[in-house]
């Protein structure tokens, strides 16, 4: 399996980026809490994947053009269209969904009822997600504050209301499967099923490959075929989605809390497995969130054999300056790459290549 991993912190001051509902302990009738979770004994913020994956699906529809998969919702359940080779969002964030579909034969020939019209059978797509990520949760221990703020633009007495707010640097992890991007799999197996064979058939129809899935094998030890989309399409939408880290963008309350959600430090790596090495560069020293050099430094020396060329390491100017000078030594003497968070990035994109 080969896989980019990548590990990011956010730095954002008096925000409110993924809320939870109104609050029951506040004495204010209208009172707002942030989604928040105890870890020794205290309370940190955080931002679910979800939510997180939210605003970068939506980076991609307004800053790479993607045509994102319709929401369909049928009573109380919604999915997408489940088409992953139009909608490059139901290729890389996956989906599940249930549908009727037109039975057909071995050779792709559509099966009739009695009276001619074709043969309707209930059929389950699902795809994991080639792309997974962490909740974004803050690193350091800074307390989550309520604010008192009111609406006074109308006649009469002030309408006041309560706000979650806080100071965090955030940490998140993710990992891309590269070789599973731009590929579906009909193997019949929750999360494997990705197309019907009548999907096959038009993709192949319409220019698409058939390949062997060198991981997954059926019930008779042959490998899985898999349906792929052309290399060019493939890498374009690997290195849409790690781009869309630039201009990230997206979290409640952005109207009186304006916050930027894009990288100040981000750690990015080719890797040859799908376990993620990344998990704990960020701790917290004497309530102060600290990059810990010594951390990346240790895991560059016990996945070593794992990581495919350097790992790439980007950092904004003004955000922990004082690891600068370690990060520019241990680029020095390491498989380290180091520079700007943009250029980071760019340069990273310009090594990853299909398995």
């Amino acid at each position: 399996m080969k896989t980019i991993q990548g590990f990011l912190l956010i730095d954002v001051d008096v925000a409110a980026l993924n809320n939870a509902g109104g609050d029951t302990s506040s004495n204010l009738e209208n009172a707002i809490v942030t989604k928040k979770i105890k870890k020794g004994g205290k309370e940190y913020p955080y931002v679910s994947g979800q939510a997180w994956r939210f605003w970068w699906r939506n980076t991609l529809e307004t800053q790479f053009c993607w045509q994102m998969s319709p929401i369909i919702r049928e009573k109380k359940i919604a999915f997408t269209e489940a088409d992953p080779m139009q909608y490059p969002d139901d290729d890389i964030f996956g989906y599940m969904r249930a549908k009727k579909v037109e039975e057909i034969d071995d050779e792709g020939n559509p099966i009739l009822e009695k009276n001619g019209k074709p043969k309707m059978k209930n059929d389950t797509l699902t795809r994991i997600s080639p792309l997974k990520n962490s909740a974004l949760i803050g690193v350091a221990y800074n307390p989550i504050v309520q604010n008192w703020a009111s609406m006074t633009r109308q006649e009469g007495d002030a309408v006041p209301f309560g706000i979650d707010e806080y100071c965090a640097v955030m940490k998140g992890m993710f990992s891309l499967n590269i070789d599973m991007a731009g590929r579906f799999s009909l193997l019949n197996r929750t999360g494997y099923t990705n197309i019907s064979l009548g999907m096959k058939k038009e993709y192949c129809d319409n220019g698409a490959l058939l390949t062997d899935d060198p991981f997954a094998k059926d019930k008779n030890g042959n490998p899985v075929q898999l349906v792929s989309l052309d290399d060019e399409n493939r890498l374009n939408r690997i290195k849409d989605t790690i781009s869309a880290l630039k201009t990230l963008s997206g979290g409640a309350k952005q109207t009186t809390n304006m916050a930027d959600v894009t990288p100040k430090l981000i750690v990015l790596a080719n890797f040859t497995t799908g376990n993620h090495p990344f998990s704990h560069l960020a701790k917290e020293e004497r309530g102060i969130a600290r990059f810990s050099v010594d951390a990346l430094e240790e895991v560059i020396n016990d996945y070593s054999d794992q990581f495919i060329g350097k790992i790439y390491v980007g950092k904004r100017k003004g955000f922990m300056d004082d690891i600068e000078e370690e990060l520019q030594k241990l680029a020095g003497k390491e498989k380290i790459k180091f520079g700007p968070v943009n250029q980071i990035i760019d340069e990273f994109m310009n090594t990853i290549t299909l398995g």
